[in-house]
């Protein structure tokens, strides 16, 4: 009977785990931040061709559900953001806005079979927006399903995928900073954030994500400054 019962408390726990994950990714709102982000470092002057080299592994603190801190990332958000010719704050305040949900690799592959078109990794990001962003890079061998247990691809991810974003932006935005537009794109897409650019106002969820950009952006900056 008492092993019965412990049987019963290890199937019981993933599922609740589960429960509260999916809560968490159905509620992302926000709301309106005392100041917005300063403009990103103009990327213009695109970086090489070839990116940094892909780390041997990763340099993140250990992962385990309900423990991450996007802070722990500082190192390679400094790395490949300078890579990549974007502003490091803001690379760490989208990893602020994706950390709404346990970055844990069990639990993502766990909510990846019950939601199949689920993001993967600590930035979120979906299996064709990594396919495309890896090309002729140097972490053009590596595959979605890696990025849960490679937090360093993860972010090496997203910080080149913001430099194509920003790559599509004009020389002269309207109504939004740079560091705002490439957010916009990184949640809503290239092309509303090309629409957002020539002034169409966002939408309820992105303005959503932009309100929480603009709350995480001091701390942003402090863990990348730390």
């Amino acid at each position: 009977m008492a092993a019965s019962r412990v049987r019963w408390r290890w199937w019981v726990l993933p599922g609740a785990a589960l429960v509260v994950w999916a809560v968490a990714h159905t509620d992302r709102g926000g709301t309106t931040p005392d100041a917005a982000p300063r403009p990103a470092a103009t990327s213009s002057a695109a970086p090489d061709a070839t990116p940094s080299a892909t780390p041997g592994g990763s340099t993140s603190a250990p992962q385990s559900a309900g423990a991450y801190d996007p802070a722990d990332c500082a190192a390679a958000v400094r790395r490949y953001a300078a890579a990549a010719g974007i502003h490091p704050q803001l690379l760490m305040a989208i990893l602020y806005n994706e950390s709404y949900k346990p970055h844990d690799p069990a639990l993502e592959r766990a909510w990846q079979r019950y939601k199949p078109d689920a993001a993967f990794g600590v930035a979120n990001m979906h299996r064709a927006a990594f396919d495309e962003v890896k090309r002729g890079r140097a972490f053009a061998d590596r595959k979605w399903e890696e990025l849960p247990d490679d937090r360093d691809l993860a972010v090496e991810a997203a910080a080149w995928y913001l430099h194509d974003l920003d790559r599509q932006l004009p020389a002269r935005p309207v109504g939004h900073t740079r560091d705002e537009l490439l957010a916009l794109g990184y949640n809503a897409g290239a092309g509303n954030m090309r629409a957002f650019a020539h002034g169409t106002p966002p939408g309820v969820q992105a303005q959503s994500y932009l309100d929480r950009l603009h709350e995480n952006w001091a701390r942003a900056g402090r863990a990348v400054n730390r």
